[in-house]
């Protein structure tokens, strides 16, 4: 019997910690984790909306992105429409998450692509985003910087072409010279995209490329950081302390 008003003060503080992340626009605690693990969804109130989600160094907008990257990335679509609805409240246009899914689908495969659409479908419906809110099938390219393009091309040829011509093909074909210059996502954002995959997905060897393609994009040190321990909470921290080594990479090489 001593153990019940314990109780109630845990369910009360929960319940305020809820309380406190639905005000600030979050969703709240599902019934299974009242019913199956109330200290997971304490954690998810009072740690990962009421402090993660609130840190100053990535907008409640990127985070989303993030968010979304790597809930896709792991195919998790369950989780999807209640993050896909937040995203759309944070400031991400129905184009851009179109555009996300789409870019994902090379960067993390077309299936976990194609159960993110389904999962994307009713939210959309929901919402009323219609085909007019969405980028075209085949849109006007953003100008390519052939410099860079180059240097790229040169560099996996070198690596790639000797062992797999059609992969060589379809990296500079279709992702370089086609995904990479849609504009329904800005450049910035398509980098932040492709890190945060690669970090979920534990592919550390692709980080430091695509890391520093993200910062001459846009991207400051601070918001890279911030990715980092953004994605402990949605990618693990297996994942996120593996990654730290070739983030500091990038980081050391650049000037501050």
């Amino acid at each position: 019997m001593k153990l019940l008003p314990a109780a109630a003060v845990a369910l009360a503080l929960c319940s305020a910690s809820s309380a406190r992340a639905q005000d600030a626009g979050f969703p709240p605690p599902s019934d299974d984790l009242r019913r199956v693990a109330p200290a997971l969804g304490r954690y998810e109130q009072d740690t990962v909306f009421g402090k993660l989600w609130q840190r100053p160094d990535l907008s409640r907008r990127d985070r989303s992105i993030v968010t979304l990257s790597a809930l896709i990335t792991r195919n998790q679509a369950a989780e999807l429409p209640r993050y896909l609805g937040l995203a759309l409240d944070s400031g991400v246009r129905p184009g851009e998450i179109s555009g996300l899914i789409t870019h994902l689908a090379f960067y993390s495969g077309w299936a976990s692509a194609m159960a993110a659409v389904s999962a994307a479908r009713p939210v959309f419906a929901a919402r009323g985003i219609g085909a007019d809110q969405l980028p075209a099938a085949q849109p006007g390219l953003l100008p390519l910087d052939e410099t860079a393009e180059a240097q790229r091309a040169a560099r996996v040829a070198q690596d790639v072409r000797p062992v797999a011509p059609g992969l060589d093909q379809f990296t500079t074909d279709t992702l370089f010279r086609d995904l990479w210059l849609r504009p329904d996502l800005a450049p910035r954002d398509r980098s932040l995209v492709t890190v945060s995959a690669l970090i979920t997905a534990g592919q550390v060897a692709q980080v430091p490329y695509h890391l520093a393609r993200a910062m001459d994009n846009g991207l400051t040190r601070a918001e890279a950081s911030e990715v980092v321990a953004h994605l402990a909470f949605y990618a693990g921290w297996p994942n996120a302390f593996s990654a730290v080594p070739a983030v500091k990479g990038v980081l050391d090489s650049r000037p501050n």
